[in-house]
Protein backbone atom coordinates (compact mmCIF):
# COMPACT_ATOMS: atom_id res chain seq x y z
CA UNK A 1 0.00 0.00 0.00
CA UNK A 2 2.88 2.67 0.76
CA UNK A 3 5.45 3.59 -1.36
CA UNK A 4 7.06 5.82 1.00
CA UNK A 5 6.16 9.15 -0.61
CA UNK A 6 5.60 11.26 2.25
CA UNK A 7 2.90 12.92 0.43
CA UNK A 8 1.13 9.32 0.08
CA UNK A 9 2.45 7.14 3.05
CA UNK A 10 0.07 8.15 6.03
CA UNK A 11 2.46 6.46 8.23
CA UNK A 12 5.05 8.92 7.27
CA UNK A 13 6.04 10.03 10.94
CA UNK A 14 5.94 6.82 12.36
CA UNK A 15 8.61 5.36 9.96
CA UNK A 16 10.48 8.15 9.21
CA UNK A 17 12.04 11.27 11.15
CA UNK A 18 9.36 13.68 10.33
CA UNK A 19 11.63 16.39 8.98
CA UNK A 20 10.05 16.66 5.80
CA UNK A 21 10.17 21.08 5.63
CA UNK A 22 13.74 22.19 4.74
CA UNK A 23 13.62 24.02 7.83
CA UNK A 24 13.18 21.45 9.68
CA UNK A 25 16.40 19.23 8.73
CA UNK A 26 17.74 22.49 9.06
CA UNK A 27 16.95 22.68 13.38
CA UNK A 28 16.81 19.18 13.21
CA UNK A 29 13.01 19.19 15.17
CA UNK A 30 9.70 18.77 13.92
CA UNK A 31 7.90 21.64 13.70
CA UNK A 32 4.72 20.55 15.30
CA UNK A 33 2.29 23.56 14.37
CA UNK A 34 2.43 22.55 10.73
CA UNK A 35 0.71 19.87 11.52
CA UNK A 36 -1.61 20.57 14.82
CA UNK A 37 -3.09 23.85 15.50
CA UNK A 38 -3.11 23.21 18.80
CA UNK A 39 0.54 24.03 19.20
CA UNK A 40 -0.45 27.93 17.84
CA UNK A 41 0.56 30.10 21.09
CA UNK A 42 -1.44 30.64 23.94
CA UNK A 43 -1.86 34.37 23.69
CA UNK A 44 -2.83 33.95 27.41
CA UNK A 45 0.28 32.76 28.60
CA UNK A 46 2.38 36.23 26.74
CA UNK A 47 5.34 37.17 29.35
CA UNK A 48 4.61 40.55 30.79
CA UNK A 49 7.77 41.87 27.82
CA UNK A 50 6.17 40.13 24.86
CA UNK A 51 2.45 41.52 25.83
CA UNK A 52 4.76 45.44 26.02
CA UNK A 53 6.67 44.49 22.97
CA UNK A 54 3.31 43.57 21.39
CA UNK A 55 1.35 46.46 22.13
CA UNK A 56 4.43 48.69 21.25
CA UNK A 57 4.23 47.43 17.50
CA UNK A 58 1.14 47.32 17.58
CA UNK A 59 0.39 43.85 16.85
CA UNK A 60 -3.12 41.79 17.98
CA UNK A 61 -0.75 38.04 17.52
CA UNK A 62 2.74 36.71 18.13
CA UNK A 63 3.07 36.83 13.92
CA UNK A 64 6.47 36.21 13.08
CA UNK A 65 7.02 34.44 16.53
CA UNK A 66 4.26 31.76 16.19
CA UNK A 67 6.67 29.03 15.28
CA UNK A 68 9.35 29.77 17.34
CA UNK A 69 9.82 26.93 20.38
CA UNK A 70 12.07 26.19 22.94
CA UNK A 71 14.36 23.43 21.79
CA UNK A 72 17.82 21.66 22.89
CA UNK A 73 21.34 22.54 21.69
CA UNK A 74 23.88 20.18 23.37
CA UNK A 75 21.90 19.00 26.15
CA UNK A 76 21.11 22.82 26.63
CA UNK A 77 17.22 24.70 26.75
CA UNK A 78 18.07 26.99 23.31
CA UNK A 79 15.76 28.81 20.90
CA UNK A 80 16.89 28.54 16.98
CA UNK A 81 18.07 32.25 15.73
CA UNK A 82 16.99 32.10 11.80
CA UNK A 83 19.09 35.67 11.31
CA UNK A 84 22.41 34.25 12.18
CA UNK A 85 21.64 30.47 11.66
CA UNK A 86 22.29 29.61 15.04
CA UNK A 87 21.04 28.39 18.34
CA UNK A 88 20.70 31.00 21.61
CA UNK A 89 21.36 29.39 24.38
CA UNK A 90 18.64 29.44 27.84
CA UNK A 91 20.98 31.36 30.59
CA UNK A 92 21.77 28.11 33.06
CA UNK A 93 20.45 29.47 35.89
CA UNK A 94 17.04 30.53 34.07
CA UNK A 95 14.07 28.83 35.74
CA UNK A 96 12.08 27.31 33.14
CA UNK A 97 8.44 26.64 33.61
CA UNK A 98 6.85 22.67 33.20
CA UNK A 99 4.99 23.28 30.12
CA UNK A 100 5.80 23.54 26.46
CA UNK A 101 3.30 26.38 25.66
CA UNK A 102 5.28 28.11 28.67
CA UNK A 103 8.98 27.47 27.68
CA UNK A 104 8.16 28.97 23.93
CA UNK A 105 6.96 31.98 25.53
CA UNK A 106 10.30 31.89 27.20
CA UNK A 107 11.85 31.18 23.96
CA UNK A 108 10.46 33.99 21.97
CA UNK A 109 11.16 36.48 24.58
CA UNK A 110 14.98 35.44 24.85
CA UNK A 111 14.83 35.49 21.11
CA UNK A 112 13.94 39.15 20.61
CA UNK A 113 15.84 40.37 23.43
CA UNK A 114 18.96 38.90 21.78
CA UNK A 115 17.80 40.07 18.22
CA UNK A 116 18.04 43.80 20.32
CA UNK A 117 20.83 43.42 22.20
CA UNK A 118 24.49 45.08 21.21
CA UNK A 119 25.64 40.78 21.31
CA UNK A 120 23.78 40.17 18.35
CA UNK A 121 26.35 39.77 15.13
CA UNK A 122 23.65 41.94 13.15
CA UNK A 123 24.33 44.87 15.13
CA UNK A 124 27.98 45.00 14.20
CA UNK A 125 26.64 45.02 10.18
CA UNK A 126 24.32 47.73 11.15
CA UNK A 127 27.46 49.63 13.05
CA UNK A 128 29.96 49.19 10.00
CA UNK A 129 27.08 50.15 6.82
CA UNK A 130 24.58 52.45 8.84
CA UNK A 131 24.37 55.72 6.94
CA UNK A 132 23.18 57.55 10.11
CA UNK A 133 24.04 56.78 13.68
Amino acid sequence: MSNGDSKTDIDHHLHGDGLDSEREQLIGQHIGYRYDVNLLPDMSLLTPFLKQYMDLMGWRDLNWLEDVHMGYEEQRAAVFDRNINGWVTIPEDMELPETQQERDMIAREVLVKFQMSERHPLADLRKAYAKFD
